[in-house]
């Protein structure tokens, strides 16, 4: 048992843990707190008129047809980038783990495109699908493939969780294989004289045992592509076609920055947080019930 720390001063604790909290106060609770504020307002474009109108706001967003669509497409973007992005890392980090020359320059390799900013990689991708000049376009329509996120919403998404989930993979690979790497070698060999394969030795000893990094990721991965994806969406497709790739945040910069609808915007940011509250919590409460930690 750690000795308990007692300071000389009562006054030196609350010291310590002020410049937290002020941060927190200040970078949090205070733009929180004018959301809150500013969705319960409707404005002219000008801001020249303002009225208190109570829910109204949540109520005109909630009926909005769109919205309900950016709500199904942002379901769909999250769980494909989160899926595609965990499960390339955890076989890349398994494949980094055999003993195979080069393996340093090799998750060197995978770690660098972390270090890529996000509306760069969009970009990188927007290039290599460009319909008209991107190489692996090109290549698509070589094969038969009429590829065109333009104008076709299904190619669009395709090219948007690529890029989203190429962006997160390197993050992830880091995780898995710090987790791999603290697997008890003990087990993976006791398994195998016991006459387990390769396959099944991963999936009864050594994916278990990752269960605290799956379940640390994949909140990681919820909240990045809830929140942290918006330079990718405006680099890649702004949204479009047709609103197919119009997500959550997407939709709270169209409306308030772009059309200057400020009360609805600030309405949707509202209840973006309650969801990513909501989502976290109920990860934290039933999910992690199945994670053990050894």
């Amino acid at each position: 048992m750690s000795p308990r720390v007692v300071f000389p001063n009562k006054i030196l604790p609350y010291l310590l843990v002020a410049p937290q909290l002020a941060i927190t106060l200040v970078f949090f609770y205070w733009p929180a707190g004018q959301a809150l504020y500013q969705s319960m307002l409707r404005q002219d474009p000008f801001g020249l008129r303002t009225k208190f109108v109570w829910f109204a706001n949540f109520r005109k967003v909630l009926a909005d047809p769109a919205y309900l669509n950016s709500i199904k497409v942002t379901v769909v973007f999250s769980l494909a980038t989160a899926i595609v992005a965990m499960g390339v890392a955890l076989l890349l980090a398994v494949m980094a783990e055999k003993a195979v020359r080069g393996k340093g320059l090799y998750r060197t390799l995978l770690i660098w495109p972390y270090a890529v900013a996000p509306a760069i990689a969009g970009m990188l991708w927007l290039f290599l699908f460009n319909p008209s000049i991107g190489s692996l376009a090109y290549l698509l329509r070589s094969l038969g493939i009429a590829w065109d996120p333009l104008l076709n919403g299904n190619h669009a998404m395709i090219l948007l969780v690529s890029a989203a989930a190429w962006k997160q993979i390197s993050y992830n690979f880091l995780f898995f294989v710090a987790g791999l790497q603290a697997v008890p070698k003990t087990l993976i060999e006791a398994a195998a004289m016991d006459g387990a394969g390769e396959t099944k030795r991963f999936w009864t000893v050594v994916f278990p045992l990752l269960a605290p990094t799956t379940f640390f990721l994949l909140v990681v991965n919820t909240v990045y592509a809830l929140f942290d994806t918006f330079g990718i969406v405006h680099a890649v497709t702004g949204g479009g076609p047709g609103k197919t790739t119009e997500t959550l945040v997407y939709k709270v910069y169209n409306d308030g920055f772009v059309n200057l609808i400020l009360g609805d915007s600030a309405a949707q940011s509202v209840i973006l947080m309650a969801i990513v509250i909501a989502l976290t919590a109920i990860q934290f409460r039933y999910v992690e019930r199945k994670v053990h930690y050894g």
